[in-house]
């Protein structure tokens, strides 16, 4: 049964210390952090840390760090002690997992944790997934991706005229996720959310086949472009 879930942006700038002295995205981080806070305060069996990329789903006691990314951790402000979960240390590499974590942790999460990579798999085998996660047991979902990074000259890719209106659209489908927002998320294409670089589009096909009606809560949290990259941070209760 899935209890609550939150969508947070991907990028590793929401840990403090890694843009250097000078404070960036701090209203994305207080956002993200908000959001996944309410998937902590309905104390859910397990927490299944949903994210793009390949790899196996890893259980444990998980440490994150964001060395791949060329960062120092021991400039940042991680927890003195591995983040999340229990039995045998996991080093968690992947940038994406590891901002995840961090919030996971400074959301105050002591619990189980699934890491789940979701990529490379079409949206009916990803929905597939995301109701196999929630069968068993009280589930929450924490979902790590961002909209287009196609946003204007600040962009980290070029710009595609395509990629404001779309983000609007799934922006408000996302804050609503009631059945007609439902069927729109589930019909955008896989491939032009690939070519608008949307790394939450497989995040959220997990999350439709997890859900079983509209939420009891839907709130967002922010919606925001920063540096040409589009960002949403949203939580749901059911």
């Amino acid at each position: 049964m899935l209890v609550a879930a939150a969508l947070v942006p991907p990028t590793a700038l929401l840990v403090p210390g890694v843009s250097g002295v000078r404070e960036v995205l701090a209203a994305e981080r207080r956002a993200a952090l908000g959001a996944v806070r309410v998937v902590v305060s309905t104390r859910p069996d397990v927490v299944a840390l949903v994210v793009p990329g390949a790899g196996p789903v890893r259980v444990g006691r998980m440490r994150p760090t964001l060395a791949a990314a060329g960062v120092d951790d021991a400039d940042l402000g991680w927890p003195s002690r591995p983040t999340v979960g229990a039995g045998r240390v996991l080093v968690v590499d992947d940038v994406t997992a590891a901002v995840g974590l961090f919030l996971l942790g400074r959301a105050g999460w002591r619990g189980v944790v699934e890491l789940v990579p979701v990529g490379g798999a079409g949206g009916a085998m990803l929905r597939m997934k995301g109701d196999e996660l929630v069968r068993e047991r009280p589930t929450g979902l924490v979902l790590v991706g961002g909209l287009s990074a196609r946003h204007g000259p600040e962009g980290p890719l070029p710009t595609d005229d395509r990629a404001a209106p779309l983000d609007d659209v799934i922006a408000a489908d996302l804050g609503d996720l009631d059945e007609p927002a439902r069927a729109r998320l589930t019909a955008v294409p896989s491939r032009l959310a690939g070519t608008l670089e949307i790394s939450a589009w497989a995040p959220w096909q997990v999350l439709l086949g997890a859900v079983g009606g509209d939420p009891l809560g839907a709130t967002t949290h922010r919606v925001s472009a920063p540096f040409g990259a589009a960002y949403v941070a949203v939580s749901w209760q059911w």
